[in-house]
């Protein structure tokens, strides 16, 4: 499909000047400055996070009143629940907590619901379970903001709630002990894109300092908070950026036997990890043991300190990973034939779709894959018994939970964010409910946002790719939402030798500007050979990596686009 490219504008003068005074490749400063960074303090700091620059997580509302509540379950030796959600971002906070709780002397124990029977947030059941073991503290994790009446469930029975969570609240919040929320309208803490794991952190951090605790011990547990920040794509900026970025130095020397075992069972053992391995590698193992079983199996994983039993969990995952993979391929399969037999992709601006024979596990990576095939927002729903659990995926620019909020008298229940929520719905609420969120599409969404478009942040010349450039691209990670990977465009390149299609129509090649001479593959992108073997001069997208094969690094280009010089 052709993409119209956006390239990026720099101050010459700015860029002169940035170029001067870091010692740095002209494009690198273009890339910098585009990216709204241009004091050299700042700079300096983007390329060095550091764990001395988080936020006083006392900033946070509500931080006192919850690591007060701590301290005193930790005086009386009360045992404390901790809930959370079945995603891989509840499963990381969840870990997160039980592993520090223990390692200060909280008796804690786990609960994750299970994903069919009790969905999504703090359950009656998960509050059964806290009075059956005599828990009288709990902890929620990535869930709780909108439990009301469950919460009230638990004061009834005498079991205090502190909610951690980083979902949008609303107009009123439940009665808990302390609810730690950045998004809370009350709430002045500094950055608000936290994930789930990030909150939970948050609060582990306040009570080391309250309590004179070695901080270092905490941040040994920063390879879980990168896990679940990655995976819940939030802004890799700001907090999240220091954060996931001392997180993977923990993951890539982790001497958790947990981790050790996943990597190992994923392939990733002998590589770096990065935020993609971590979202296309880690995080779909993490998730399929909630999509198709007991979530509960990603925190025994991430939480055991036996090798043998971390593998035979890892192993597990593996496999359930793979039954998750086959249904994932149907449901796209059943999802694009009723989008093509319901949708005009001419006129509709959001995919609403809806099947009984859905697996709920999967609905949510479906409406991930059909919203980046499709370039719309879209919502998915699996009914049963005539309740349909809904997942959303979003585009740019049009707000998922403002638009659910707006239709909240037809749901039965909704939560998330902007960009990623999920519903309950009644089926003969359905109907309805089509008519008014496409209204709302319709008046939200312009054709800008539709059209597909590819964000160019610099021109480069083949000879200032060097490992000077790739060095600083290194100090520019990590990469992710609101920092991704900076794309670059070349003029007039031409192709030197024959190029080849591999593996499933991957495209790889040599490409030539002047006497600079660089290796190029464009996966998926074998519709491009005539284009290459044309002899005609032309412009190319690309990310620039760094390929590794058999102990030999080079260079390479990760095409984006190729058109014809103009």
């Amino acid at each position: 499909m052709k993409q119209n490219w956006h390239i990026s504008v720099s101050d010459p003068t700015a860029v002169q000047k940035l170029t001067q005074e870091l010692q740095i490749p002209p494009a690198i400063a273009r890339v910098l400055l585009n990216r709204g960074l241009s004091d050299k303090a700042a700079i300096e700091k983007f390329f060095s996070p550091s764990t001395q620059d988080t936020h006083d997580p006392f900033l946070m509302a509500d931080m006192t009143k919850a690591v007060e509540r701590l301290g005193q379950a930790m005086l009386r030796r009360e045992k404390v629940l901790v809930f959370g959600d079945y995603d891989v971002d509840g499963t990381t906070a969840t870990s997160l907590l039980c592993l520090a709780f223990r390692e200060i002397g909280l008796d804690t124990a786990f609960y994750i619901p299970d994903r069919e029977r009790e969905g999504y947030g703090l359950s009656r059941l998960g509050i059964d379970y806290a009075m059956e073991i005599g828990a009288t503290l709990i902890i929620t994790c990535d869930c709780g903001i909108s439990a009301f009446d469950t919460i009230d469930y638990a004061s009834s029975n005498k079991i205090d709630v502190v909610v951690t969570d980083h979902h949008e609240p609303g107009e009123k919040l439940p009665a808990a002990q302390a609810i730690l929320d950045p998004k809370r309208e009350d709430d002045n803490y500094p950055f608000k894109e936290l994930c789930g794991a990030g909150v939970a952190f948050k609060l582990l951090q306040g009570f080391h300092i309250a309590n004179n605790l070695p901080i270092a011990n905490l941040f040994r547990h920063l390879d879980l908070v990168a896990i679940g920040t990655a995976a819940d794509i939030v802004p890799i900026l700001g907090e999240n950026r220091i954060l996931v970025a001392r997180g993977l130095e923990y993951l890539n020397s982790s001497q958790k036997v947990g981790l050790q075992a996943l990597l190992k069972t994923s392939g990733f053992d002998n590589k770096t990890m990065n935020v993609v391995n971590i979202v296309f590698g880690l995080a779909p193992r993490l998730n399929a043991a909630g999509r198709l079983g007991e979530a509960s199996r990603a925190v025994h994983l991430l939480t055991s300190f036996n090798r043998d039993e971390a593998l035979e969990l890892a192993n597990l995952l593996e496999q359930e990973n793979r039954n998750r993979q086959s249904i994932e391929r149907e449901t796209i399969d059943s999802a694009i034939l009723q989008l093509n037999a319901t949708h005009d992709l001419d006129a509709d601006k959001i995919l609403i779709l809806s099947n009984t024979n859905w697996h709920h596990g999967v609905i949510g990576i479906v409406a991930s894959k059909l919203k980046e095939l499709y370039n719309r927002p879209v919502v998915m729903i699996s009914f049963q018994n005539g309740i349909g659990k809904g997942s959303a995926r979003s585009i740019p620019g049009f707000d998922l939970y403002n638009a659910f909020n707006t239709c909240a008298d037809l749901l039965e229940n909704f939560g998330g964010h902007k960009m990623a929520a999920g519903l309950t719905i009644l089926i003969e609420s359905l109907p309805e409910f089509t008519r008014r969120l496409k209204k709302i599409a319709n008046e939200q969404i312009n054709e800008q946002m539709l059209n597909l478009g590819l964000h160019i942040d610099s021109e480069i010349d083949f000879k200032d790719i060097n490992q000077q450039t790739l060095s600083f691209l290194h100090k520019m990670a990590p990469y992710g939402p609101g920092n991704m990977r900076p794309v670059f465009f070349s003029r007039n390149v031409n192709i030197s030798g024959m190029p080849r299609i591999i593996g499933e129509n991957h495209l790889k090649f040599k490409a030539a500007q002047n006497r600079s001479v660089l290796s190029a593959i464009g996966w998926k992108m074998g519709c491009y050979y005539e284009m290459l073997i044309s002899n005609r001069p032309l412009d190319l997208a690309f990310v620039i990596d760094e390929n590794e094969w058999n102990g030999y690094k080079e260079i390479q280009l990760n095409i984006k686009d190729i058109v014809y010089s103009n």
